[in-house]
């Protein structure tokens, strides 16, 4: 599992190798990527991949984080985004992308691959919550 910097200080967010080798195919067919945790519409709760900007976000989202990835040595970050009233239910709470078989959501771009992004979760230490402090929105 890859921290949202690849360091081993607390992180909102964090992305496992098999999400990660996913995200490095996606990243050279569309370009740089971004996610949006969806808040549970029509694609469930479902973490959300768009080519970066086609998601509009606002003060209305909070940034959780960047996963920072490599491709073949080539670095790349991707920006984990939430809305703001979910994040105060999910604001203890730490967030790995995973990816595993399935139907993907309709909107994100990993749709077509047989699989799907999805979440697990923790929950924060004291500790980690003390060193994080609030999220950037």
């Amino acid at each position: 599992m890859i921290d949202d910097d690849g360091s081993d200080r607390p992180a909102r967010v964090a992305v496992t190798d098999a999400a990660a080798e996913l995200l490095a195919r996606l990243r050279r067919r569309h370009g740089d990527l971004m996610f949006h945790q969806s808040g549970g519409c029509c694609d469930g709760s479902s973490p959300m991949c768009y080519p970066a900007g086609d998601f509009l976000t606002s003060d209305a989202d909070v940034h959780l984080g960047d996963l920072s990835l490599s491709d073949d040595g080539e670095a790349f970050v991707v920006p984990v985004w939430m809305s703001r009233a979910q994040f105060e239910y999910w604001s203890h709470t730490h967030l790995t992308i995973d990816v595993v078989p399935g139907r993907g959501a309709g909107f994100s771009v990993e749709a077509p691959e047989g699989v799907r992004f999805l979440i697990r979760s923790r929950l924060l230490t004291d500790a980690e919550l003390a060193t994080l402090g609030p999220a950037r929105g």
